[in-house]
């Protein structure tokens, strides 16, 4: 008896060892998938939190049978198309949405979404994901009364719009004498800010008249949030999203630094509390807080960038036709094959007068201005490539560390550095 009892003991003793043993592995296991979804696509990584995500949107309610995609394809071609122009700071989003700004048949909204982050700051950037969305379902159904929540004011205006100074719609007629809407060319402020402050329910008139109207934001973290509007067949969003070299982006961040802090503790504020985030962008020698702030932001953008191409493959081919991906570098050392290519993915036509003005604002001279987010003509091949004169060999290695896989998927090399120099 007692030797049997001693045995049943030992069994219990043995199976609770081998289970402290086990916990390690399981745990191991979870981080080095964790991992792979960093460091190769192509191993078929396990990416939990993005995966889940995906099936959700695809399972409850965004998944689309024969007979939905095909009155998903007629609504595009019937009713009037919104653009939504996707992208972060500093990767030369200013100037897609210039682009579209000079197209006689499009509204053009810049950055409306700033008016959130302003007025709710310092709310972190993934609380207000819904609030962005939310607003833009507004303003593409043309209300902008929605801008009301953030003006503290019932009465609003044309000049509380942000960027209106250089609206072609705002400064143009019937609101304003200041341009003329089919010329193209850059909208002078200064005359425009002599216009007549109108009525915000005149500008939701000549909302309504335009074909096309584009939206362009860097509030918007990851493309999950957007799907609910591609899938609204009143909206039928469609998205262009903007990529730059990630060495480049976190070059111009820095040069830019005082003025992106505010947003880079919102977006910092929205960072999962886990080890997942190293702070690798952070310089080992002692730096002011504005440049660790916007340094430690850069990491989420990488990170973001993954999900975003990640939900995209694995989108079903309604989604995948509403998306469109363009390069910085390739839209400014190309700038006519790439606004062809855009302009049809929006329904509009391209012509000459738009395409000479690209050409002109991609070979310009010099970087950029002292002024960060002033569109002006840029030295494309300069703008492209300053960061390897600016960045330090330590600041490239972090970079490219920690976007090792973004720059894979969008095809740019790792810098090489001559040793033997």
């Amino acid at each position: 008896m007692k030797r049997r009892l001693h045995k049943k003991y030992l069994i219990l003793i043995l199976a609770y060892s081998g289970l402290l043993l086990l916990i390690p592995y399981v745990l191991d296991y979870r981080d080095k998938s964790a991992q792979q979804a960093r460091n190769g696509l192509s191993q078929q990584p396990r990416c939990p939190d993005l995966e889940n995500t995906v099936a959700l949107l695809w399972d409850n309610g965004y998944k689309v049978n024969g007979s939905e995609a095909t009155e998903h394809a007629a609504n595009r071609s019937q009713s009037r198309t919104h653009i939504y122009l996707h992208a972060t700071w500093r990767t030369g989003s200013s100037f897609l949405g210039e682009l579209f700004n000079q197209h006689p048949d499009v509204f053009y909204l810049y950055e409306p979404m700033w008016h959130i982050w302003q007025a709710l700051y310092p709310g972190d950037a993934g609380s207000l994901q819904g609030a962005v969305r939310d607003m833009m379902n507004a303003l593409y159904r043309c209300d902008f009364s929605v801008l009301k929540l953030y003006a503290g004011s019932q009465n609003i205006t044309t000049s509380f719009i942000f960027g209106w100074k250089t609206n072609k719609v705002i400064c143009s007629e019937p609101l304003c004498d200041a341009h003329k809407r089919h010329e193209i060319g850059m909208v002078k402020e200064d005359r425009c800010a002599k216009c007549q402050k109108r009525d915000i329910r005149e500008l939701e008139r000549e909302c309504k008249k335009y074909p096309v109207m584009v939206i362009k934001g860097v509030r918007v973290l990851d493309l999950s949030t957007l799907v609910p509007l591609v899938k609204d067949p009143a909206i039928n969003l469609q998205i262009v999203q903007l990529f730059r070299d990630p060495r480049a982006v976190h070059n111009s961040r820095l040069k830019s630094k005082q003025a992106l802090v505010k947003e880079s503790i919102q977006v910092l504020r929205s960072k999962k509390q886990n080890d997942k985030y190293k702070r690798l962008l952070v310089p080992s020698s002692k730096v002011n807080r504005a440049e660790i702030y916007v340094s430690s932001a850069m990491e989420l953008i990488c990170d973001n960038w993954l999900s975003d191409m990640l939900l995209v493959m694995n989108a079903p081919p309604w989604l995948r036709r509403n998306y469109h991906r363009v390069r910085y570098e390739d839209l400014v050392l190309h700038p006519m094959e790439e606004l062809q290519r855009m302009f049809r993915f929006a329904n509009l036509s391209s012509f000459p007068a738009l395409e000479k003005f690209a050409l002109n604002m991609t070979h310009g001279q010099g970087y950029s201005s002292d002024r960060p987010f002033l569109i002006s003509s840029r030295d494309a091949k300069e703008a492209i490539y300053a960061w390897r004169e600016r960045l330090n060999v330590e600041q490239i290695n972090q970079v490219e560390a920690y976007c090792s896989e973004v720059m894979r998927q969008l095809g740019y090399q790792k810098h090489s550095v001559d040793k033997t120099t």
